[in-house]
């Protein structure tokens, strides 16, 4: 059964919304961090952590800090209650031997989305994959994993894949090159089912899979994969999501955005319309030997 989830008590989303929220507080201060730093003793890398959302502040220390910005009443309420609720776990916690914080982060982030758009040039997405599939790509990725890692982290992908079972659930938008359909991964058998599976996929309420043909030629698809995260809510601005060996990087900066989302208008219009990518997922189903 899929996880009922409401985005709006989303923890990561909670304490990206409290980052913002201090952040817009200090500078109607007109405090700079090193100012507020000094007032309180403590460090600047402190208020840079916490403005940012690369850590989850205490009640006490947001309190400080409000009464420091004189906000007081209902607000400094209100916003030590969302602190509370930003520091509750969500379901990956659990699996936290396994996932390096960033990622978490992300999982965090898809699972409050109302929109996902997702390019990918090598590899199924992530939220599309077949078990024996994903179970292949952990296998054989960049990083060495021991059995029982594979094990932990199928069972977060599959638990990812649970959003698309949500009544809210999230439009998802994937791209992908065609270079992806005629990868064989873990087999025939294997692939020909993943195959199947995106075809049936895209034949669901709030999916759509295209894809870019060779024929296209060169695209803006050549920066590697990305994805696209927006929010329902107006005060949760779109983030881009990229994952790198040395580190997972998230762009929240309107014009990166405007970039990433460029790139991304520019695939789909290089892309075939759905309804020939679903034909050209089925034949190569039916004809992989």
């Amino acid at each position: 059964m899929a996880r009922r989830s409401n985005p709006d008590q989303n923890p990561t989303l909670r304490g990206r919304r409290l980052a913002m929220e201090l952040l817009r507080r200090r500078e109607a201060t007109g405090m700079s961090r090193e100012e507020v730093a000094r007032q309180l003793e403590w460090s600047t890398s402190t208020i840079f952590r916490i403005e940012t959302g690369r850590s989850r502040p205490q009640p006490g220390n947001v309190r400080t800090l409000l009464e420091l910005y004189g906000v007081t009443g209902p607000e400094r309420d209100g916003l030590i209650q969302l602190t509370r609720e930003a520091r509750q776990p969500g379901w990956w916690h659990s699996f936290r031997d396994v996932l390096p914080n960033p990622y978490e982060v992300y999982i965090g982030l898809e699972g409050g989305a109302a929109s996902i758009r997702n390019f990918e040039p090598v590899v199924v997405p992530g939220l599309l994959q077949t078990a024996d599939y994903a179970r292949e790509i952990f296998r054989n990725g960049p990083i060495e994993l021991d059995s029982d890692e594979v094990k932990r982290l199928l069972e977060v992908r599959v638990a990812r894949q649970e959003i698309l079972g949500r009544d809210d659930r999230p439009r998802l938008w994937a791209v992908i090159d065609e270079a992806v359909l005629h990868r064989v991964v873990g087999g025939v058998s294997v692939m020909r089912r993943q195959l199947r599976h995106l075809a049936e996929s895209a034949q669901q309420g709030k999916t759509t899979i295209q894809v870019v043909p060779y024929r296209a030629g060169a695209h803006a698809g050549a920066i590697g994969a990305f994805v696209i995260l927006d929010f329902p809510e107006a005060t949760d601005p779109a983030v881009v999501y990229v994952e790198t060996l040395a580190g997972d990087i998230y762009l929240e900066e309107r014009s990166d955005v405007n970039r990433y989302t460029l790139a991304f208008d520019r695939l789909v219009a290089a892309a075939l319309h759905p309804d020939n990518s679903v034909q050209m997922i089925e034949r190569l189903a039916s004809t992989l030997r």
